[in-house]
């Protein structure tokens, strides 16, 4: 136990039974991990492993740290580096959302973005990218959760004991995920002795190898998965599968949509590997003819999460959310009008107001409507830049004095290849039905309208 007053806060967390999903006829808790300081399951292992290289002499007051990590274990990391003075230096792969690169580089983390999209062996690759760091980095400790026994003592010691103690001794199954295997190995040694009879099950994405490990003992090449924070596409050092009778693959949108009902349903807020877990629990729970009791993880909260899994337009972006098809050009469009997903300007708005307004929510261009939106015309960056000059007063002139009004407007059942022609002349895309505004097509909307087609 550390006697820092915030890192002494660091497990212990809340138990709690879900009640509102359909759990079959089994009880089924879930450890709120989202409730440590740093805000995930990963605060435990950042301390204790940070702790063993202090005892050791590998770590020296002063000193930096590096590690590879898809998000979580850098935060811990990072909360804990903070605290007791280290610098960090963090290798991510691209696919972490950007609430957690935010919230390193606030605790004053450097943050290293690397490829999401290469194997183990590959220059890009995170872990290896970080190993290399390490060595050209003077005075650098590399912590490497994969291969750093501590990860697991941190779930042996904590919250395997933390877990027989809460539920009274009467655990029949544990479901876990895994990423470096400290839970899911720590937890085993734990419960091997403690009560061997409890099932392990793993909750594992699709793509990643560990599911096929489990079952076959061998494993092929790995694919990819949105889900952060578990899955692999090796099999970790401290990897021990001895405890574990079945694994379940869960895909990006049952994970998502487990995570989105959790919110609705039960009021708990988590994230993209929480959401694959409990998809897991409830699985195994409605697939038994007898109760049981069983325990799974919120790993981290997801307020981690809001720019993509409970973001509507990154799930539609990403083909997770299916908007109604009508066969023309409305499919093309993201963000529709009549969903009021549409970002807009009226006329006697300011620039200054509408600059706001862009960069609020990271576009270029609005389309100016009237209140029973017909369209009017439409303002971009280009226009302010015209309207204002250098000259800063401008700001205050309303958006009809900069709008352009020659627009060039399509119908639904227009061609594609009139689309192309907007497209080359440097315009923007306006859909109207009937005089009614649709949306607008955008050619980042066209080039996923393609992507989506191959699969």
């Amino acid at each position: 136990m550390s006697f820092d007053p915030l890192l002494g806060l660091i497990g212990q967390t809340p138990l709690l039974k879900l009640c509102k999903l359909d759990t079959g006829p089994c009880e089924l808790f879930v450890k709120l991990e989202n409730q440590n300081p740093g805000g995930s399951i990963k605060d435990r292992i950042a301390l204790t492993m940070i702790e063993a290289a202090e005892r050791d002499g590998r770590l020296r007051p002063g000193g930096t740290i590096v590690e590879a990590t898809a998000g979580n274990t850098g935060l811990g990391l990072a909360l804990v580096a903070a605290r007791k003075g280290y610098k960090l230096k963090l290798v991510v792969p691209d696919k972490m959302s950007l609430e957690k690169i935010f919230n390193l580089k606030a605790l004053g983390a450097e943050v290293i973005i690397t490829r999401s999209d290469v194997c183990k062996g590959h220059p890009q690759y995170y872990q290896d990218y970080a190993h290399r760091i390490a060595q050209e980095t003077p005075g650098a400790y590399y912590i490497d959760q994969f291969n750093n026994p501590a990860n697991p003592d941190a779930h042996e010691h904590g919250t395997a004991p933390e877990i027989w103690q809460q539920m009274g001794h009467e655990v029949d199954a544990i479901v876990v995920g895994v990423g470096s295997s400290g839970t899911l190995t720590g937890l085993s040694r734990f419960f091997k002795r403690a009560a061997p009879q409890v099932e392990f099950v793993l909750a594992d994405p699709v793509g990643s190898i560990l599911a096929d490990y489990v079952e076959t003992g061998s494993y092929g090449k790995a694919g990819s998965w949105r889900i952060e924070g578990i899955g692999e596409d090796f099999v970790p050092s401290l990897t021990d599968i001895s405890s574990v009778t079945q694994a379940m693959r869960i895909s990006d949108d049952e994970s998502i949509q487990t995570a989105r009902s959790l919110l609705e349903v039960e009021g708990i807020l988590a994230g993209s590997s929480s959401g694959a877990l409990v998809a897991a629990a409830l699985r195994y729970c409605r697939a038994q003819t007898t109760p049981k009791r069983v325990v799974t993880f919120i790993c981290d909260s997801g307020n981690k999460y809001l720019s993509k899994q409970f973001n509507d337009g990154w799930l539609i972006d990403q083909g997770l959310v299916k908007l109604p098809q009508q066969g023309n050009l409305v499919d093309l469009i993201t963000r529709r009008h009549d969903k009021g997903a549409t970002v807009t300007a009226k006329p006697d708005e300011t620039l200054a107001d509408i600059y706001a307004r862009m960069r609020r929510h990271d576009v270029s261009q609005l389309p100016v409507l009237s209140g029973a939106a017909e369209v009017l015309g439409i303002i971009d960056e280009w226009d302010l830049m015209r309207a204002i000059h250098d000259k800063p007063e401008n700001f205050h002139l309303p958006v009809h004095k900069a709008m352009i009004t020659d627009l060039q407007i399509l119908s639904p059942d227009d061609s594609t290849e009139k689309l192309l022609k907007i497209f080359n002349d440097g315009l923007v895309a306006i859909v109207v039905d009937r005089g009614r505004f649709l949306g607008l097509i955008t050619k980042s909307d066209l080039i996923n309208h393609w992507r989506q087609r191959l699969r």
